[in-house]
């Protein structure tokens, strides 16, 4: 369930690194804890972010989450089909579920996220 090429942040989020650029999006546990996403603000081009910084909020019918940035850069691609289908974090949360590429700064933040495997190991941790 837990993609293995893929890096996870503690607060859920997932990248997938495709040389200096990091799509970013929610990973299949937050998903599942926040139930049906209703919204989201979509974040702008071009917004320099540092890592562990708040991208957007997300909205759903329990809650509301914030998206942290797991990587530092600028944000160079959006996901506008998520402003009139947000629901796609709920039905394609690792493909049409992303939610910004963000052009890397640092590459070597990525040593300071977890593998999908140690990502699993994390949430056993969480729920004991």
């Amino acid at each position: 369930m837990i993609p293995g090429d893929l890096r996870y942040h503690r607060e859920h989020e997932w990248v997938r690194v495709e040389g200096t650029q990091a799509t970013v999006g929610i990973s299949d546990f937050a998903q599942e804890a926040l139930g049906d996403i209703v919204y989201l603000e979509i974040p702008h081009l071009g917004t320099v972010l540092r890592r562990g910084e708040e991208i957007t909020e997300i909205e759903s019918t329990k809650t509301t989450s914030m998206l942290y940035a797991p990587v530092g850069g600028k944000i160079v691609a959006v996901n506008d089909d998520l402003e009139d289908r947000p629901e796609l974090m709920n039905e394609d949360v690792y493909g049409k579920g992303w939610v910004v590429v963000i052009e890397m700064d640092d590459p070597s933040e990525l040593d300071q996220l977890m593998t999908g495997g140690e990502y699993e190991a994390f949430l056993e941790n969480e729920q004991h």
